[in-house]
């Protein structure tokens, strides 16, 4: 019943900053603005990566609802808050030394506020979805992964702005702005119960197999 939903979240999820490398040589003076960014946004990559690949290992037809449920509220509560993290992270770092940069910046952080509170949102919904009643729970799930579709296909033209152009190619060189595996999230992080992400479980991957 969740693997809808898991298909929905992997092109969903990490829409931000998933960069290949470039090998354009950059101003030093934006070369300094990308590391400043990714240095902080590589673990709310990490943390997205995870949310997602507990959601996906929850997708057995014989998943529990409460379990499924349980999961998925944790997963998009881990979401929201790497979005706010990653937005506060673009914001101190200030506009990038480029054309437009005040713009692009303030785009993109009001961009990624917005998929913290969608996240947050989503986390509410899941919360509010019954599990006694087996069919209304996976009506409940499918609604939810259409929003998650919605999500990721609006409103990420400012993100892909900001990923374009001299300051992407900065980014892209930087290890912190490339797209992570997921893997068990530290100690002190939070994870869902009976969830811990696969050490191996990519989320591309496992939604392709899966959906």
């Amino acid at each position: 019943m969740n693997k809808k939903l898991a298909a929905a979240l992997s092109g969903g999820a990490v829409l931000v900053l998933t960069l290949s490398g470039c090998s354009d040589d950059s101003d030093n003076k934006v070369n300094d603005w990308a590391k400043k960014v990714c240095d902080q946004v590589q673990p709310q990559l990490q943390k997205i990566a995870n949310a997602n690949a507990s959601i996906q290992q929850q997708t057995a037809d014989n998943s529990k609802p409460a379990d499924v449920q349980r999961t998925d509220s944790t997963a998009f509560q881990q979401i929201s808050q790497a979005y706010k993290a990653l937005g506060a992270a673009v914001d101190s770092a200030g506009p990038p030394p480029v054309d437009d940069g005040e713009t692009t910046q303030k785009e993109a952080v009001k961009e990624l506020n917005a998929s913290s509170v969608a996240y947050a949102d989503l986390e509410t919904k899941v919360d509010a979805l019954d599990t006694k009643d087996q069919a209304k729970f996976a009506d409940g799930l499918k609604g939810i992964a259409d929003e998650l579709n919605k999500i990721s296909t609006s409103g990420d033209q400012a993100l892909k702005k900001l990923q374009s152009g001299e300051v992407g190619s900065a980014m892209a060189k930087q290890k912190g702005c490339q797209k992570p595996t997921a893997s068990a999230p530290p100690a002190a992080a939070p994870s869902a119960p009976e969830a811990t992400p696969s050490k191996s479980a990519s989320p591309s991957a496992s939604a392709s197999e899966k959906a």
